[in-house]
């Protein structure tokens, strides 16, 4: 998750303040919907800084939470790729150089039709910006069923990982996950991974 937390006052701060709000509304849950959707292919605050204070402010919906997140931000990394392979020349690219992603994007497009059900597992489970996987999903024609596939998993293994944290420590974890996001992601993802080797060489 970017640290905004200790920086100075600028638009993207303001707009994480502006998403963080959005956890104490009313209609927190829809909200959470609705970054979790546009965050996978256009918005840059990660839905995590909505799921943490939600799911600290009611952890017997921790589960339902994890999977209203889950759902939204798979359904949105299909309206990234399509973005990819309908409208990059338009949109994707603005929006990839807008947010300094093109490095990230041109490194990851050569080899995506060989190692992409990893590329999307990986970047959808660490802190790797999920949007550049999205679009370049589409883009290099992805086979959509293996995207969406690793995505269901990789997006509901990195959120129910965060709901699961919450529910067991509760407020004490909290700091730790907001500091230490991407360790605890990658370990997710090497775990989850070893689990995928295990069913491979031993069933």
């Amino acid at each position: 998750m970017t640290d905004l937390t200790r920086r100075p006052a600028t638009p993207l701060r303001a707009l994480y303040d502006w998403t963080l709000g959005l956890a104490a509304h009313r209609h927190a849950l829809t909200a959470l919907a609705f970054i979790a959707f546009i965050e996978s292919s256009i918005f840059p605050i990660p839905p995590d800084v909505l799921l943490i204070p939600m799911v600290l402010a009611a952890r017997e919906r921790a589960w339902r939470i994890a999977t209203v997140c889950t759902a939204a931000s798979v359904l949105g990394g299909g309206a990234g790729y399509a973005i990819g392979l309908f409208l990059f020349d338009t949109l994707g690219r603005w929006l990839l150089e807008i947010y300094g992603y093109m490095a990230q994007f041109d490194e990851f497009r050569n080899i995506y039709n060989e190692w992409g059900w990893w590329i999307v597992l990986m970047a959808g489970v660490t802190p790797f910006p999920y949007k550049v996987i999205t679009i370049a999903s589409g883009v290099t024609q992805l086979d959509f069923a293996t995207f969406m596939g690793a995505s269901v998993v990789a997006r509901g293994a990195r959120f129910f990982l965060l709901a699961a944290l919450l529910w067991q420590f509760g407020p004490p974890i909290r700091a730790f996950i907001e500091r230490r996001l991407g360790l605890i992601t990658i370990i997710g993802f090497a775990l989850l991974l070893g689990g995928f080797l295990a069913v491979k060489f031993v069933i």
